[in-house]
């Protein structure tokens, strides 16, 4: 018998095997979670944001340092936000989604690596290299997004949805610990210093998630092309007049609509706890290791938190799952406000942990089922928008309050609106009724 390579038998823990193709193709597609979930966690919530405060730090205030760190976020998140409709119509168009999305892991790689060899005198660098990845990483997740409907039925999209993202827990995770050892333990490694390890922790997620992607490309199907493809010189217009039908049907399909804009406002709340916590916490003065330890229970806990929330909906429902997770993060922002101390950051990111993977999962597969299949990519292109419109509004404003009062504790209060309206709405949408409207848009029926 062939020799399995280590990280199979934590996949095989989360997904029971099968010789088949449909099964094989589902794990592929779930291990993108695992290869890059690596950026999502060492770079942008761990390492490169308290790095980024000490490296501006130098010029600057620190809490001119967190909100330049949110601008800096906000302003990546709008640039995907554009480019993230427009991506997904040409997926939809030219039948060509896993090129495109190659093309992203190529310059998100690069952007990673990048943060290991640009010099770090000064911030501009740092933000630019971050900036080019995260547009990379977060637009190529539009498409990886739009293959779920590829590999699994309506039955199987919320438990598939929920194992991605354990995965990508638990591989994100497993790599953030040895990042940590090598901060924390530089010498032990072979390395100078601190400032050595870390070049090698952001190599070393380039080099992650470029190898850990490869099962995507070679085992998950392209889709089926609706139609015909559309001609090159043809391809602009054909895009911007499918932008605007998709922008008509989304006005004219009330649940599709609520759903979007609930989903817009509850994840503002936790792309901006996401991006912002670790910044937060060394403003008040949380030490690295609270820091970056309490991130990493995040992800041993999140990766069964996250298969629990996936068999929990199959019983409540993805809709009541998901508000269970929304009061959830109402109880995580009011004890940000009263954080002060390491060990309270430690429980907040074990509450994190229990919430934010299945939340996430959950919506992802609740909007796939409101999607036709016709319109995947372009539809998943404005689901992003949604997403990367919230990270635009959500960091920004907490700069904002950040700057005008001096400090980050006040704006943690900004997120309560955001999960209370979220879970408003989303209690307004009927999912049978919207995916029964997907399918008869499929079937040609009006």
């Amino acid at each position: 018998m062939r020799a399995r390579p280590l990280f199979w038998y934590g996949f095989a823990m989360i997904a029971p095997l099968d010789p088949g193709t449909r099964a094989r193709a589902q794990r592929a597609w779930c291990f993108y979670d695992w290869a890059n979930s690596a950026f999502a966690t060492s770079v942008v919530a761990a390492l490169l944001p308290p790095f980024f405060a000490r490296v501006a730090g130098r010029t600057m205030a620190a809490h001119d340092a967190t909100a330049l760190w949110g601008y800096a976020s906000a302003a990546a998140l709008a640039v995907t936000a554009l480019l993230s409709p427009i991506v997904g119509a040409v997926a939809d168009r030219t039948g060509r989604r896993k090129p495109l999305l190659l093309f992203c892991v190529v310059v998100g790689v690069a952007g990673t690596f990048a943060l290991a060899i640009v010099p770090w005198t000064g911030w501009p660098a740092l933000l630019g290299a971050f900036g080019f990845a995260f547009i990379a990483f977060a637009t190529g997740n539009v498409l990886y997004d739009s293959l779920l409907p590829a590999v699994a039925g309506p039955t199987e999209m919320h438990e598939v949805s929920s194992r991605g993202f354990a995965l990508g827990y638990l591989g994100g995770g497993i790599l953030l610990a040895v990042h940590v050892a090598l901060v924390i333990m530089p010498r032990r490694f072979g390395l100078p210093d601190a400032d050595a390890a870390m070049r090698v922790a952001f190599a070393s997620t380039a080099a992650w998630w470029l190898l850990f992607a490869v099962p995507l490309f070679r085992d998950v199907p392209e889709p089926p092309r609706e139609g015909e493809a559309t001609p090159l010189p043809k391809l602009a217009g054909a895009v911007f007049a499918q932008l605007g039908e998709t922008i008509g049907q989304i006005r004219q399909r009330r649940d599709l609509l609520l759903f979007l804009v609930a989903f817009w406002l509850y994840s503002d709340g936790i792309g901006t706890i996401i991006k912002m916590a670790t910044i937060y916490g060394a403003e008040i003065g949380i030490g690295p290791r609270d820091l970056v330890g309490s991130l990493l229970l995040v992800q041993l806990v999140a990766a069964p938190a996250s298969i629990g929330f996936g068999r929990l909906s199959t019983r409540l429902g993805p809709q009541r799952t998901v508000l269970i997770g929304l009061m959830g993060y109402v109880g995580i922002t009011i004890f940000a406000f009263f954080l002060t101390k390491g060990w309270q950051f430690w429980i907040l990111g074990g509450l994190v942990a229990l919430f934010q993977g299945g939340t996430q999962a959950l919506s992802r597969s609740m909007f796939a089922s409101l999607v036709p299949r016709s319109q995947v990519s372009g539809l998943f292109g404005f689901y992003s928008v949604s997403e990367k419109l919230a990270g635009v509004v959500g960091p920004l404003l907490f700069g904002i309050v950040t700057q005008l009062a001096h400090g980050g504790r006040m704006a943690t209060l900004t997120l309560l609106p955001l999960f209370l309206g979220g879970a408003w709405l989303l209690m307004r949408v009927d999912l049978a009724r919207g995916a029964k409207e997907a399918a008869a848009i499929d079937a040609g029926r009006p």
